[in-house]
């Protein structure tokens, strides 16, 4: 039981350094959660490529993996947390090139119910686990379906925000249909 209350606090004293890293790169909300998703997705492929470099684990990508303790057992194939952790990372990397000037609330919902549906797939059979068993199988609907909205998400915000570009930052705008360059039709 010692060994599991070390574990519980391991677990919490990186995410507070996680999100203490993130709150000291970025100013705003939206920028910190950018800066918090980049550097969780690279601490989480980090630590994989390095279990694999020392000690050979995993032995492929569908080997399971217990991610996390908190608030309860997360499982699942290390392809999923890798899959999460790219698109941190990416979703991340993108938040930060360009700080958004607003996040539209569909975005906001989108990125939460995807976050919701990846937690939930992680915590399937979070009972079976506690009880000395084994998780039955990975949700991979729930799962993707959690993907697929965070990304719906992202290009929410991104679009929101491409539109808000003053004209000499976006470019110049394409000529209408059938007027030339001189505005003549």
């Amino acid at each position: 039981m010692l060994l599991a209350r070390i574990e519980l606090g391991r677990e919490a004293a990186t995410i507070l350094m996680l999100a203490g890293v993130a709150w000291a790169a970025a100013r705003s909300f939206p920028s910190r959660l950018a800066a918090f998703s980049l550097i969780f997705g690279v601490w989480d492929l980090t630590f994989y490529l390095w279990l694999k470099v020392l000690i050979g684990w995993p032995a492929s990508p569908g080997t399971w993996d217990l991610l996390f303790l908190l608030p309860v057992p997360w499982a699942g194939p290390v392809i999923a947390p890798s899959i999460v952790a790219a698109s941190l990372i990416a979703g991340g990397a993108l938040g930060l090139a360009r700080e958004p000037k607003r996040v539209p609330g569909w975005s906001w919902a989108l990125l939460a119910a995807g976050a919701a549906a990846i937690f939930l797939s992680f915590i399937w059979d979070w009972r079976y686990i506690v009880n000395g068993g084994f998780p039955r199988s990975f949700p991979w609907t729930i799962f993707g379906l959690g993907e697929l909205a965070g990304i719906a998400g992202l290009g929410i915000a991104l679009r929101a925000n491409k539109m808000d570009l003053p004209e000499a930052e976006a470019g110049p705008a394409a000529p209408e249909v059938g007027v030339d360059s001189k505005g003549s039709r």
